[in-house]
C-alpha cells in the first residue's frame, strides 16, 4: 500500500499519484494544472503519440476497454480520473469494487455517458430540458414529430434531433433530420436512439461548475459558446448581454445538478438561451460533461483558478480555488487544423502583434478540421479581444495571411 498523508508532518511526505483515462489535450492541460502543486500523473493512453502522453512522465499504452488493463493501470494510483467519458460503467463499479477512488464515480458519470439516463435523471429532478424521448423506428421518430404539433397546427413535425444514446461528440452520433426517410441512419448504429425537438433557441451557453468529495462546490461565469459544423468554435466569457438573473439561475441550476448526481471534478452544462411565449428569457439543457471542457478552456488564462487546476484539487478532496475572472472579457478560439501544417512559423506574427495573446497547442498532427490547439485573448473592449483571437486562430490556421 501507498503511504496515505495525514496530519501535517506525516513520517512519510508523499504526494499523490493521480490516474488519468485518456490521452488527449484534456489530459494534457489536467497534467500541466497539476505541475505546480508536485501532483503526480499517471496516464493510460492508446498511443505514445497522444497529446498527453508526449508530456506524462509514466505513461501506460493499453485499452481502457478492458478491464484487468484498468485495474493494472490503478495500482499505484491514489485516485482515478478521466479527459473522457467512455470507460465502461461497469468496468468503474469494478475498480471501486476493489477500494480504487474513481472521479467522477460510476453512478455519476453514466449521466454523461447515455443520455437517455440524462434526460430521465434530469426530468425526475425538475431541470428544463427539450421535448424528447426513447424511439423505437423510423414511424416512432415520425410519431415523436407529430406529438410536437400544437393543436390544430399543420405540418408533421420535422425538423428532429436525433442522437444516438452513446458514443457521441462533437457533432458525431447526432442527426438534424427533415422526414421519416432521413431518419434511418441512427439506427444503423444498433444502439439507442433519442428523439429530441429541434429547439429554437437565441444562443448556446455554458454553466461550468466544479464540486469537491465533501461538497464544496464553485461555479464560473455562464460563457457564451458559438458553434461551427457543430464544433465549439468561440467561447466568450461571460455570456455577453445575458440577463443578470437568468446567468444566476443557470449557475444555480448546475450547481443543483452536480450535487443530485453527486459529481467529483469538473461539470460543464451545456445550454440553450430561449425565450419563452410571454418572452421572459430562460434555458434549456442540452448536455452534459463530467470532465474539463471546452467551455472551460478560458479559464486557463482568464480567470483566478483554472477549469484545470480546481478539477485535480476536487478529485483529490483539496479546497477548491477561486473561479473569478481576472479581466472583463476573456474569449477563446480554437484552432483547426488546415492546409498548413506548420503551425509554428506563424507564431513570430502572432506573438509580435499581440503580445497578450496565449497560444495553448496540444501536440497534435495537423489534419483539416482537427482541434490542434486554442487560443485566449483577454481586455476591457469585447469587439478588440474577439478580433484579437480569431485574428490568431486563423493566422495559425493559414486562414488569414495578414
Amino acid at each position: 500500500m501507498r503511504p496515505r498523508w495525514r496530519g501535517r508532518y506525516p513520517g512519510v511526505v508523499t504526494f499523490p499519484v493521480v490516474g488519468m483515462v485518456g490521452g488527449g489535450q484534456l489530459a494534457r492541460m489536467t497534467h500541466e494544472a497539476g505541475i505546480p502543486l508536485g501532483i503526480r500523473f499517471k496516464l493510460l493512453s492508446d498511443t505514445p503519440l497522444d497529446s498527453a502522453a508526449q508530456v506524462v512522465s509514466d505513461v501506460v499504452i493499453g485499452d481502457y476497454r478492458d478491464l484487468d488493463t484498468l485495474r493494472e493501470f490503478a495500482r499505484g494510483c491514489d485516485v482515478i480520473t478521466f479527459d473522457h467519458e467512455h470507460v465502461p460503467t461497469e468496468h468503474l463499479r469494478a475498480l471501486e469494487a476493489d477500494g480504487i477512488p474513481v472521479r467522477p464515480g460510476p453512478d455519476a458519470l453514466v449521466h454523461a455517458q447515455d443520455k437517455g439516463v440524462m434526460r430521465a435523471r434530469l426530468d425526475a429532478i425538475g431541470v428544463p430540458c427539450p421535448r424528447h424521448r426513447i424511439v423505437t423506428d423510423p414511424a416512432d421518430v415520425a410519431a415523436f414529430a407529430a406529438e410536437g404539433l400544437a393543436e390544430g397546427a399543420e405540418g408533421d413535425g420535422f425538423p428532429v434531433v436525433l442522437k444516438t444514446v452513446r458514443g457521441g461528440y462533437d457533432g458525431k452520433g447526432v442527426w438534424v433530420v427533415d422526414s421519416v426517410e432521413e431518419a434511418a441512419d441512427p439506427f444503423r448504429a444498433g444502439v439507442p436512439v433519442l428523439a429530441e425537438e429541434k429547439v429554437d433557441y437565441v444562443r448556446e451557453l455554458a454553466a461550468d461548475v466544479v464540486r469537491s468529495p465533501h461538497g464544496q462546490a464553485v461555479a464560473y461565469p455562464v460563457v457564451e459558446s458559438q458553434q461551427v459544423g457543430g464544433v465549439c468554435d468561440t467561447v466568450i466569457a461571460p455570456a455577453p448581454g445575458l440577463d443578470g438573473s437568468l446567468a444566476l439561475r443557470a449557475e444555480e441550476m448546475a450547481l443543483r445538478i452536480a450535487k443530485e448526481l453527486d459529481v467529483v471534478g469538473h461539470l460543464a452544462v451545456e445550454l440553450f438561451e430561449i425565450r419563452h411565449a410571454d418572452g421572459s428569457p430562460g434555458v434549456l439543457v442540452n448536455e452534459l460533461a463530467m470532465r474539463p471542457h471546452n467551455s472551460g478552456h478560458w479559464s486557463m488564462d482568464g480567470a483566478i483558478t483554472s477549469q484545470f487546476a480546481n478539477h485535480v484539487r476536487a478529485v483529490l478532496d483539496l479546497p477548491l480555488g477561486d473561479p473569478r475572472p481576472r479581466a472583463k472579457w476573456t474569449v477563446m478560439v480554437n484552432v483547426l487544423g488546415g492546409d498548413y501544417p506548420d503551425m509554428y512559423s506563424a507564431y513570430l506574427h502572432c506573438m509580435a502583434r499581440d503580445p497578450q495573446l496565449k497560444i495553448h497547442m496540444y501536440g497534435k498532427d495537423v489534419k483539416p478540421g482537427r482541434k490542434v490547439g486554442h487560443v485566449n485573448t483577454y481586455g476591457d473592449d469585447l469587439d478588440d479581444v474577439l478580433e484579437r483571437a480569431r485574428h490568431a486562430a486563423g493566422y495559425l490556421r493559414g486562414t488569414i495571411t495578414e
